[in-house]
């Protein structure tokens, strides 16, 4: 809406049929039964079911100053000003990220699978947390992760750009977690 309102509709366990209106809400994300709400102060709410992210209580005085929210299927990551993040909901798609915190420092974005974040860091390092059969490790290839500029990915597996143009894979191989076939027709 034009007026930084949030109205929402459907199955109150998945997401829909929030009691009030959300006024002065800057982005809102989903995983596949949840929201998340930015307020205009960066403060987060979410709502729907709890295994999907619809409870931040566990994390609410960490939702502060948030700029930019990413999902799995079940879990939510927010990154905040000070380019930090905290994750919520399903443990195992990407809702703990204890393993892997004291990496995920100068994020400067993040992207998801269906059970997997990876956060790119601002010196072009790559962090991945999750599921590990849907991107949540990608050890294997940690040290080809340098310079990367961008990560997309499908629903279990992440490519990452690096600054030379390369292409760099890791994840469920059979979508897309492995390029060795055509890896060197993924060169600039």
């Amino acid at each position: 809406l034009t007026d930084d309102r949030c109205i929402c509709w459907g199955n109150q366990r998945l997401g829909g049929g929030f009691a009030s209106h959300l006024q002065q809400v800057s982005r809102v994300q989903g995983t596949d039964a949840a929201f998340a709400a930015i307020w205009g102060d960066g403060k987060v709410i979410s709502w729907g079911s709890r295994h999907s992210g619809g409870d931040s209580s566990q994390v609410q005085e960490q939702l502060v100053d948030v700029q930019e929210l990413q999902a799995t299927d079940s879990a939510f990551v927010a990154i905040r000003a000070d380019r930090t993040v905290v994750a919520w909901g399903d443990a195992s798609a990407g809702g703990d990220c204890s393993r892997v915190q004291d990496q995920l420092v100068k994020v400067a974005a993040v992207q998801a699978t269906d059970a997997a974040f990876a956060a790119i860091l601002e010196d072009g390092g790559v962090v991945a947390w999750g599921l590990q059969s849907s991107g949540g490790n990608c050890g294997r290839v940690q040290d080809q992760l340098r310079n990367v500029r961008k990560i997309q990915a499908t629903q279990c597996a992440f490519a990452a750009i690096n600054s030379e143009g390369g292409v760099v894979t890791w994840g469920l191989r059979q979508l897309g977690g492995d390029n060795s076939e055509v890896s060197d027709q993924l060169r600039n």
